[in-house]
């Protein structure tokens, strides 16, 4: 049996963990400067946890907003919870990283997006939220295997 390496889930893993990382650093310190995220999440994930008006209300995802306000940031090695304010309702979420879909903070113009095989097009491209892509172009190897190469030159000041 032949084996091969998952490059797609362990670029999708080191994603979430540089989430983790990030939100453990705002749960230490505060948001600094003018920081603020956008997270995008499936709330039909099994392990959300949310106000079951949110989400009757967001049935498929919801984009929730870390910025003036937050409260009780909790961050996990599988999750953040977090208290959110909707409408001056505060509300606790709880948010597995495996249920984002997307992390933007556009005070530096940098986002993440997860995408599943359903999500991905004909030309398996991935675009970050600066309107930058990252291209993974088929790129024949040998007669018999076709390779994947990724462009990092987005990601390059």
């Amino acid at each position: 049996m032949s084996r091969t390496i998952d490059y797609g889930n362990l670029m999708h893993r080191a994603m979430r963990s540089l989430i983790q990382d990030v939100l453990t650093d705002v749960q230490s310190d505060g948001l600094p400067g003018e920081h603020h995220f956008f997270i995008t999440f499936d709330t039909q994930h099994p392990d959300v946890d949310i106000a079951p008006w949110l989400s009757d209300r967001y049935p498929g995802e919801m984009t929730v907003v870390m910025q003036h306000w937050y409260d009780n940031l909790r961050v996990t090695d599988e999750g953040f919870a977090i208290t959110l304010n909707f409408g001056d309702n505060p509300e606790p979420l709880y948010v597995p990283y495996d249920s984002i879909k997307t992390f933007v903070d556009p005070s530096v113009e940098f986002g993440l997006r997860f995408e599943t095989q359903d999500d991905e097009d004909e030309d398996h491209e991935l675009q970050d939220e600066s309107d930058e892509e990252i291209e993974i172009e088929e790129v024949p190897e040998e007669p018999r295997k076709d390779a994947e190469v990724v462009s990092l030159d987005s990601f390059r000041k």
